[in-house]
């Protein structure tokens, strides 16, 4: 697919690209808004659909109800804090093996999968423990 240049689509991916704690909408609407004081939600909102659609980035559902972005569109995995909500870059090995499982007792075939891992990132761990001493 080819676009149309589009200065607030590549200050949205621009933005994106310096961030490794995987921004909400509301978010990058928060920054590309310094650069843009006109741009809509809306806009800003179609354009990460878009960037997403077309597999330039990538759009994490995590189960509170709101979408996070992040650049990096080569498979890695993901740690979801039940405490602060934040989604951060899991620095793990492939797990393609566990394709190779799940296919053991399936009909069909399957190309890969999607992990989340969840528990208490560092900083609310720390912030636990403080608040526990």
């Amino acid at each position: 697919m080819v676009l149309k240049r589009s200065k607030q689509r590549e200050a949205i991916k621009s933005f994106l690209m310096t961030r490794k704690d995987h921004p909400t909408a509301d978010v990058v609407y928060s920054h590309v808004r310094e650069e843009f004081p006109n741009i809509s939600l809306g806009t800003v909102y179609r354009n990460l659909t878009l960037l997403s659609d077309i597999g330039e980035i990538l759009r994490i559902r995590v189960g509170d109800g709101v979408d996070h972005f992040d650049a990096t569109v080569t498979p890695h995995y993901h740690f979801i804090c039940s405490e602060c909500g934040g989604v951060i870059d899991l620095d793990l090995d492939s797990l393609n093996q566990i394709n190779e499982i799940a296919n053991a007792n399936f009909d069909g075939y399957i190309q890969g999968h999607v992990t989340y891992f969840y528990g208490t990132c560092p900083e609310c761990t720390k912030a636990k423990a403080k608040h526990l001493s």
